[in-house]
């Protein structure tokens, strides 16, 4: 009868210990930059890999945005200062347009030249030259002092 309490502790320890290690490998993840994609001062990133929480994008963002204007030259303000990039989830890659609601880049000379809709983050510069930071489940506002502020929506 103890041998099989025992058992039944190591099971949750077991679960514990998957969890934690699947959450650790997703967050040493690499994110893939696919491809980026402009049209005036809006910018479409197609990425891999792309962090879960919204901390996780918030720190991303903040860690290579800089990568981001050298690499790829983005954001690209409007004369007024407004931008907005938004990462799409690349997914299971380009698709031909066929299905309804999928995002297409013309200027990718392609049959396949679409993917599904699934934005992950969006980054908006806006009145005032605030940045707002857009996740699925929150908006946020950096602050001068580089602190991120839970915004809620209006």
């Amino acid at each position: 009868m103890k041998l099989m309490n025992k058992k039944l502790l190591y099971i949750p320890a077991m679960i514990t210990c998957l969890l934690v290690g699947s959450f650790v490998w997703l967050s040493l993840c690499t994110v893939e930059i696919v491809a980026v994609y402009e049209n005036d001062n809006f910018s479409d990133v197609l990425v891999k890999d792309f962090p879960l929480t919204d901390r996780g994008k918030i720190d991303w963002w903040l860690n290579n945005k800089d990568m981001l204007k050298e690499r790829y030259s983005i954001p690209k303000p409007a004369s007024y200062g407004s931008f907005t990039i938004t990462f799409w989830d690349f997914g299971s890659g380009y698709k031909e347009e066929g299905k309804y609601d999928r995002l297409c880049f013309d200027a990718r000379k392609a049959k396949d030249n679409c993917i599904d809709k699934n934005a992950v983050f969006s980054v908006r510069q806006i009145k005032n030259y605030r940045t707002l930071l857009i996740t699925y489940d929150g908006r946020y506002l950096l602050q001068d002092n580089g602190d991120v502020v839970n915004v809620e929506r209006e």
